[in-house]
């Protein structure tokens, strides 16, 4: 099938043929159609299928078959979770909607404002927009979405898990009732569910299998291989000149600064891109990957979904993703639009698990490289030994009670018994053992009468000074 056969516009359809898009992916050809005629669409589909085409193509479409009015205004809203997919939503509008004569405009965070205000104050017909972004510019009163038209929802999973779902209720809330709905996830949560159900009015729904686009279409294979030494695998497999584009995945925002250090020490040119970096850096590298000024892109999950290059065919995994469904996202950089590609993941002894976890999702088993000079060397995992001259410390035993010094007096009366008279001092003394003796106290000699002769007399108390004694 070709493009032609979509009923697509002729000013569409010469921007695909210069862009070398002859032939629609499966979800183009089941999307396209319904969402030209202007109904509300539902599709669940990977990245890398070619869904961007599946929203874009009809809303150019239809916004050129609507006409506008002199004065610019934004007749379509795209909702993305991240800025680099933001920003292919907008190379790709550009592309397609090379012809037809319509404005379209990207607004993200991580940057100043100033620029994207003025491109909206010029007048847009499409604006793409991470959800932070907009709300900031919709407290400011710089843009209206009274206008819209056409309303779509890109990686609306994505959003959820990035915490975004509760500002695009918020968003949705200022867009007009009356409208056309395109709303994409690739995974459906209950949570996605009920906001596709608020949303939506008798949608079409799309579905593509998850893996037939993307898994099956990509060679993979897996290198067991311990922690320590996975920099050095990763620097024997550049060392072929065949790999010129590769990018590799990790776990961490640092995992990935140390891995593009690792590769620029080895004189592999390589650039980390991850949340850290600001947007001026990440589009950057992503740039000079695209140009081939740069080898190896080094990026953390946050990139997994929102990098499109052409040409792409080799993805490294240098860590395995805890979650499997990252995994597909991962490697779905390579082969795009139906294209071969070329997985190759790192799993470490503690990553075998996970390993496993992503066989049991792809319902396969991948294939395991046992000729390299890096092989796995760990197979148990040993407990920890005292260091040497050191003594380990034995366990504390249970502190036991400390003996009740009551006696078995003391202790009856505990237990209820009748407590006798307190004893007098003669009947302690009688059952004493030690015999006691009498005090003997000293006498203190009388004063005589010539010593009290002598003393002056003591004043007597209250006594007026006048009738004193001796005065």
């Amino acid at each position: 099938m070709t493009f032609t056969e979509l009923k697509i516009a002729p000013p569409i359809l010469k921007a695909l043929d210069q862009a070398c898009y002859k032939h629609p992916t499966p979800i183009q050809v089941q999307a396209i159609p319904p969402a030209i005629l202007g109904r509300d669409l539902l599709g669940c589909a990977q990245t890398g299928t070619g869904k961007t085409a599946a929203f874009a193509v009809p809303t150019l479409q239809r916004l050129m078959q609507t006409g506008r009015t002199d004065k610019r205004r934004i007749r379509s809203l795209i909702l993305t979770p991240t800025r680099e997919l933001a920003l292919q939503i907008h190379e790709s509008l550009m592309t397609y909607g090379r012809h037809t004569g319509l404005r379209s405009c990207v607004i993200f965070g991580g940057v100043s404002q100033k620029q994207q205000e003025i491109e909206l104050r010029q007048g847009v017909d499409i604006l793409v927009a991470t959800p932070g972004r907009l709300l900031d510019l919709l407290g400011q009163k710089l843009v209206s979405l009274q206008d819209v038209e056409i309303l779509t929802l890109d990686e609306a999973d994505r959003m959820l898990d990035m915490g975004f779902i509760h500002d695009v209720k918020r968003i949705i809330a200022q867009v007009p009732v009356k409208r056309q709905t395109l709303f994409f996830s690739a995974t459906m949560p209950e949570e996605i569910v009920k906001l596709s159900n608020a949303m939506l009015i008798e949608p079409v729904h799309v579905s593509i299998s998850p893996e037939s686009p993307t898994v099956e279409k990509i060679q993979q294979s897996v290198y067991f291989v311990d922690k320590i030494n996975k920099r050095h695998l990763l620097s024997h497999l550049l060392s072929d000149q065949n790999l010129d584009s590769v990018l590799v995945f990790t776990r961490t925002k640092h995992g990935a600064d140390r891995v593009a250090r690792d590769l620029a020490r080895d004189h592999v040119s390589a650039q980390a891109i991850h949340g850290n970096k600001s947007q001026n850096a990440r589009q950057r590298a992503l740039n000079d990957f695209k140009n081939k000024a740069t080898r190896v892109l080094v990026a953390t999950d946050i990139a997994a979904r929102g990098i499109d290059i052409d040409g792409l065919n080799y993805v490294v995994n240098f860590d395995l993703p805890e979650v499997p469904e990252t995994y597909v996202h991962r490697i779905g950089r390579s082969g795009r639009a139906g294209n071969h590609g070329i997985s190759l993941s790192f799993c470490d002894f503690e990553e075998k698990k996970l390993l496993k976890d992503i066989e049991k999702l792809i319902v396969k088993s991948i294939p395991v490289v046992d000729d390299h000079p890096y092989p796995l060397t760990i197979t148990t995992i040993e407990p920890k030994q005292a260091p040497v001259g050191r003594q380990s410390r034995q366990p504390r035993t249970p502190r036991q009670p400390r003996p009740s010094k009551q006696s078995a007096e003391q202790a009856s009366y505990t237990a209820g018994a009748e407590r006798p008279s307190r004893p007098t001092p003669q009947h302690r003394n009688e059952r004493s053992s030690v015999p006691v003796q009498p005090v003997q106290t000293e006498r203190r000699p009388q004063p005589s009468a010539r010593s009290n002769a002598n003393r002056p007399q003591e004043r007597q108390p209250y006594a007026p000074a006048r009738q004193r004694p001796g005065r």
